[in-house]
């Protein structure tokens, strides 16, 4: 025991156990009964120590116990290794006392306990199962009884299964996403992964698309028999791809373009829906990510785009020059009307003037007539105004006296124009 509890003490200051092992036997005379060798050659045989340091020996025993998140199987697990580690050590002991002829009846007893202790261990840290909140696990029994499985999955936290007889196989219940694609790098096989399928006019396209998916907890049993883990590639791709060349087959090419891909979209997934579910499978959503063309219809379609293009242009071109005729027409119009309302101007001005000179006509007319007609009636009274009116016409520039006859002075009269006494 002092032999080996210095082969450990030279193990942990040195290193490696080569190491120790020199340092450790350089005490005892005799190789065949030293205690290192004996121990050193057990550790030799056991991968997990040959060629580790202390520090990575005691890490990986030692480490899981400080992690915060430790669970009680973890911790199970680091008590068995270190209890075989303690029958190691006692059977070190053992051949150590039967090497110096010691008695070693204590030393069985204490190699029997600890080999009992450990093997308990061991098939406690066997029988202790954790299963993640985002699992289930399947219970493959060897059980007689259970038919090789177990009707019930397990569900997250701690649970007991039968040691060595069961073992666990876990199914995630969180999303999955099976992307099917034309890009190399996207879907889950790797090159040109998207799903070929011909429209009802014989047109072939490719359709990129994702199914979004989780496996159901309540029948995870029934995806374990069915499918195992070959769910995606046994059921998720080839059901998939096959309801999605069924939905393209039913519409042209240009309705699965554009009117009509929504229609696709919604029966795809009704469809997908319906057939995942009798499988296990829970459809969350589908994806339609692309429609491509062949080559040859993409150039087709592109000549027809070039050609509509042009013919757009023409229209385009005939409905400008229309309406740079429309504009000339409607610029000539109304030249044409101001031409006439000036005309209409002109006219109605000008007949407002005539009228308006009639009428000044007619009341100078009418004026001179009523002048005449008073002339006329003074005439007709008194004659001699015909006689002053006729000496007016003859010399207007004659002075008019008045010559009483028994006057014999020559007396002026008022001028008949200004009213002012005239200068003889």
């Amino acid at each position: 025991m002092r032999g080996i509890y210095k082969f450990l003490t030279e193990f942990r200051a040195h290193g490696p156990y080569n190491i120790a092992y020199q340092n450790c036997n350089s005490s005892w005379p005799n190789k065949r009964i030293r205690p290192c060798w004996l121990f050193a050659r057990v550790v030799r045989r056991a991968p997990f120590f040959r060629d580790k340091s202390t520090y990575t020996l005691s890490y990986q025993l030692i480490h899981p116990l400080r992690r915060t998140n430790v669970n009680f199987i973890t911790l199970i697990g680091a008590v068995a290794a270190f209890s075989w580690l303690g029958v190691i050590a006692l059977i070190g002991l053992l051949v150590a006392r039967t090497a110096r002829r010691q008695t070693v009846g204590g030393a069985v007893t204490y190699v029997i306990i600890a080999v009992v202790v450990a093997l308990a261990l061991n098939v406690v840290s066997a029988g202790l199962v954790f299963i993640e909140p985002t699992e289930r696990g399947v219970v493959v029994s060897g059980v007689p009884g259970n038919e090789g499985v177990r009707s019930e999955a397990l569900t997250p936290g701690l649970n007991w299964i039968v040691p060595f007889l069961d073992r666990v196989v876990t199914y995630p219940i969180s999303r999955q996403t099976y992307t099917m694609s034309i890009a190399p790098s996207e879907g889950q096989i790797i090159g040109d992964d998207s799903v070929e399928a011909r429209t009802s006019d014989g047109q072939v396209v490719f359709v990129d698309a994702s199914v979004i998916f989780a496996l159901n907890p309540t029948t995870i049993v029934d995806v374990h028999i069915d499918w195992q883990n070959q769910y995606l590639d046994g059921l998720v791709r080839p059901l998939s791809r096959g309801i999605i060349r069924d939905a393209v087959s039913l519409f042209g090419v240009e309705e699965v373009y554009s009117t009509e891909r929504i229609t696709v979209t919604d029966n795809i997934t009704v469809e997908l829906e319906s057939k995942l579910a009798e499988e296990g499978l829970i459809l969350v959503d589908f994806v339609l990510r692309n429609i491509a063309f062949s080559p040859e219809y993409a150039a087709s379609v592109e000549q027809k785009q070039v050609a509509e293009q042009q013919a757009q242009q023409a229209v385009f071109v005939v409905e400008q020059r229309k309406q740079e005729a429309e504009q000339a027409r409607q610029a000539a119009q109304g030249v044409a009307d101001a031409v006439v309302i000036s005309a209409e101007g002109e006219a109605q001005r000008i007949l407002i003037e005539a009228r308006a000179d009639a009428e000044a006509r007619l009341i100078q007319a009418e004026a001179e007539a009523q002048a005449l007609a008073l002339l006329a009636a003074a005439i007709a009274e008194n004659p001699d105004v015909l006689t002053l009116e006729y000496i007016d016409k003859l010399a207007p520039g004659i002075q008019v006296m008045l010559l009483p006859s028994d006057n014999p002075f020559l007396l002026p009269l008022p001028d008949i124009n200004s009213g002012t006494p005239s200068i003889p």
